[in-house]
C-alpha cells in the first residue's frame, strides 16, 4: 500500500524538475535587426549572419509553404530566415493583387509564429526595369508594411533582379518606394536589388559597386543584394561580391549551387567558396529554393509537397540543409 506521504514526495520531486526549455528562436535571440555600418546587426548591436531558404513562386508552389514544411525548416533545418517569393508577372501579383497579398500575409504570420525572419520578395523579372511596376509596388508594400509594422522580423526586398537598366533607374525606384514603406514601418530593413540581375554589375561591365558608391540610396537600414549561381558564376562574380562586401552593406537574397537557370549540375566546390566568403564577413544568405520543382535547384524531390512529408531531398537540398544546420564559424 502506497501512503499519502510517499505520493506527496513523488509529486514534489516531479514538480521540482522543470521541463527542458526550448532553444530561443532566431527572432527571440536577435530581436529587431538594424544595419550598423556595413553589417546586419541584432538588437544588441552584434553582427549576425542569417541563413535560410526562399520559396519558389507562390502561384506555382504555395503547397510547399505549409505549417508542416515550415516546422521542418525551423525545427529540423534550424533556418533563421524565409524569403517569400511573390512573382509580379508570370501569373503572379498583377493577376490577383488582393489574393497574392493575402498569401504573403499568411506566410508572414506562419514565419512569425516559428520565430523566423521573413523577407518579402517583390519578385520582378521581366520587364527588368523595376519602375514598370512602381505603382503596383507602392500599393503592395503600403499594405504589407501597414499590417506588419509592429513585427520585428519583416524585411522588404523591393526589386528581385533588375536588368537592362542602369543604377540610376534602380535608385530612382528605391527613392520613390522606400518612403512608402517608411511611412508605415520606420525601422524595417529594405533590401535593394542591384544592376544586371542583382550581380552588382558583374553580368555587365562590372562597375556596379562604384556606381552605387557614387550615388547610394540615402536611407537608414538599407542593404544591397547579390545573387549567384555557382555553376555559372565564376571567380569574376566572386571577386565582385568581395568588392561589394568591402564597401557596402550586402545581403545575398538568392543563390544556387547549379546554373543560373536553377537547373543543371551542381558545383558544390564553387558554392562553398562563396559561402566561406560570406561566413568570414557575416553576410546573410538565402538559397533558391524550398520546393519540389523538377529542376535541380529545388531542394525536395518531385511530389514531396503533395505528400507533405518533406524528407526526400535532392543533392542540392541535402547540401544546403547541412550548411544551414552547421554553419562555418570564422
Amino acid at each position: 500500500m502506497v501512503t499519502s506521504a510517499v505520493v506527496g514526495l513523488a509529486m514534489a520531486f516531479f514538480t521540482a524538475v522543470p521541463a527542458e526549455a526550448a532553444d530561443p528562436s532566431p527572432v527571440e535571440q536577435n530581436g529587431r535587426l538594424t544595419v550598423c555600418g556595413r553589417q546586419l546587426c541584432n538588437a544588441q548591436g552584434k553582427a549576425v549572419q542569417l541563413r535560410g531558404m526562399s520559396t519558389h513562386g507562390l502561384q506555382w508552389y504555395a503547397n510547399c509553404v505549409t505549417d508542416a514544411s515550415l516546422d521542418v525548416l525551423a525545427d529540423d533545418w534550424n533556418a533563421d530566415v524565409l524569403r517569400i517569393s511573390m512573382y509580379i508577372q508570370e501569373g503572379g501579383y498583377e493577376t490577383d493583387p488582393a489574393g497574392f497579398t493575402a498569401k504573403v500575409d499568411d506566410i508572414i504570420e506562419k514565419a512569425t509564429a516559428r520565430g523566423l525572419y521573413a523577407i518579402v520578395d517583390w519578385h520582378m523579372l521581366d520587364p527588368g526595369d523595376p519602375n514598370f511596376n512602381l505603382a503596383r509596388a507602392k500599393t503592395f508594400f503600403q499594405q504589407i508594411a501597414s499590417r506588419h509594422r509592429d513585427k520585428t522580423n519583416v524585411l522588404y526586398e523591393i526589386a528581385n533582379e533588375p536588368s537592362e537598366v542602369h543604377w540610376s533607374a534602380i535608385k530612382s525606384y528605391a527613392d520613390q518606394l522606400i518612403p512608402v514603406i517608411r511611412a508605415q514601418d520606420p525601422d524595417g530593413i529594405v533590401l535593394v536589388g542591384t544592376e544586371d540581375w542583382s550581380s552588382l554589375g558583374a553580368s555587365g561591365d562590372g562597375e556596379g559597386v562604384s556606381r552605387i558608391l557614387a550615388n547610394p540610396v540615402r536611407f537608414d537600414n538599407v542593404m544591397y543584394t547579390f545573387h549567384f549561381y555557382a555553376a555559372s558564376h565564376d571567380s569574376w562574380y566572386l571577386d565582385t561580391l568581395s568588392d561589394g562586401i568591402a564597401n557596402l552593406p550586402m545581403f545575398v537574397t538568392e543563390f544556387g549551387t547549379q546554373e543560373y537557370t536553377g537547373d543543371g549540375p551542381d558545383d558544390f566546390t564553387r558554392a562553398q567558396q562563396y559561402l566561406d566568403l560570406l561566413a568570414r564577413h557575416k553576410v546573410s544568405w538565402v538559397n533558391w529554393n524550398y520546393s519540389d520543382d523538377e529542376r535541380s535547384g529545388a531542394v525536395f524531390t518531385e511530389g514531396v509537397c503533395a505528400g507533405g512529408r518533406y524528407t526526400s531531398l535532392k543533392p542540392a537540398g541535402a547540401w544546403v540543409r547541412d550548411r544551414i544546420r552547421t554553419p562555418d564559424d570564422f
